[in-house]
C-alpha cells in the first residue's frame, strides 16, 4: 500500500456517495425490485434484497417505498421490468472498470456507458476482459486503531473468509457476497461497527494512480456513475484523495 493511504481514500469514496444521495433512492428501488424479483419477496430468505433493503432503511427510505419496490419485483403490483447488465472495460493508464447497470433499455444504456468512456479517455471492453481480475465478496472496512486481534476473533467466528491489514492501520474483513448481512450483523453485535461495508467487486491487484492520470481516471469514473442507469462502477485504480 506504499505511496497512498488505503483509509484517506476510503473516506473519500464514502464522502462522495453521500454527496450522490440525491440518487440513491431510484438505485435503491431499482435493486430491491430485481432482487425480490430474482430470489423471492422475503428478505430473511434472500441475502440480496435483505442487504438492499439493509442499505434502504440506511438511506432512510420510507418503509412504504420499501414494501412497494418488493411488491413489483415479486409481480404484485406493476412496474417497470428492469434487466441487469455488465460492462467491462479500461481507463486511464489500463486500468480495469467494471460497471454494473439495470435498466428497460440496453440500446440506450450501452450508448451512454460507451459515450462516458470514449469522452474521457477509457476504451469500452467485451465481456470478461477485466472480470477475472475482480472477486465478488463482502468487504467490511474499520478504522485504524480497531483492535486487530478481537476483530479477527469476531469476524473468524461469524463465518469471514479473511482479515486484512492494511499499512496504514485500516483492517479489512472479507465475507463470501451471501454472508455479508450475516457477519456485519455479527460484528456490530460484537461492537465493532464498519466505516464502509457492501458486498462488492474487490480487486485482487491494485494501481497507485497519481497527479494527472489520477484527476483523469475520476472523471471517468463520474462521468460512468452520472450515467442513470449505472448501478455502481468499481475499477481497480487507487486514486489519490485530494
Amino acid at each position: 500500500m506504499a505511496g497512498h493511504s488505503k483509509w484517506a481514500n476510503i473516506q473519500h469514496r464514502k464522502g462522495k456517495q453521500d454527496a450522490k444521495r440525491g440518487k440513491i433512492f431510484t438505485r435503491l428501488i431499482k435493486e430491491i425490485t430485481v432482487a425480490a424479483r430474482m430470489g423471492g419477496g422475503d428478505p430473511g430468505a434472500n441475502p440480496r434484497l435483505r442487504l438492499a433493503v439493509d442499505k434502504a432503511y440506511e438511506s432512510n427510505m420510507p418503509k412504504d417505498n420499501v414494501e412497494r419496490a418488493i411488491k413489483r419485483g415479486t409481480g404484485d403490483l406493476e412496474g417497470v421490468n428492469y434487466e441487469e447488465i455488465r460492462y467491462e472495460g479500461y481507463g486511464i493508464a489500463g486500468a480495469a472498470l467494471i460497471v454494473d447497470c439495470m435498466t428497460d433499455n440496453k440500446t440506450r444504456t450501452v450508448a451512454d456507458v460507451r459515450h462516458a468512456f470514449t469522452k474521457y479517455g477509457g476504451n469500452l471492453g467485451t465481456d470478461g476482459s477485466v472480470a477475472f481480475l475482480f472477486k465478488h465478496c463482502g468487504q467490511l472496512v474499520f478504522a485504524p486503531g480497531t483492535n486487530e486481534d478481537k476483530l479477527m476473533e469476531a469476524a473468524l467466528d461469524a463465518g469471514a473468509e479473511d482479515i486484512i491489514t492494511n499499512d496504514d492501520g485500516s483492517l479489512e474483513v472479507v465475507t463470501g457476497a451471501n454472508d455479508f448481512s450475516k457477519v456485519k450483523t455479527a460484528l456490530e453485535t460484537a461492537g465493532f461497527k464498519s466505516e464502509l461495508g457492501d458486498v462488492t467487486m474487490k480487486p485482487a491487484t491494485e494501481i497507485d494512480m497519481k497527479g494527472d492520470d489520477a484527476v483523469k481516471m475520476q472523471k471517468l469514473i463520474d462521468a460512468l456513475e452520472a450515467v442513470d442507469d449505472v448501478q455502481e462502477v468499481y475499477t481497480n485504480a487507487v486514486l489519490d484523495a485530494p
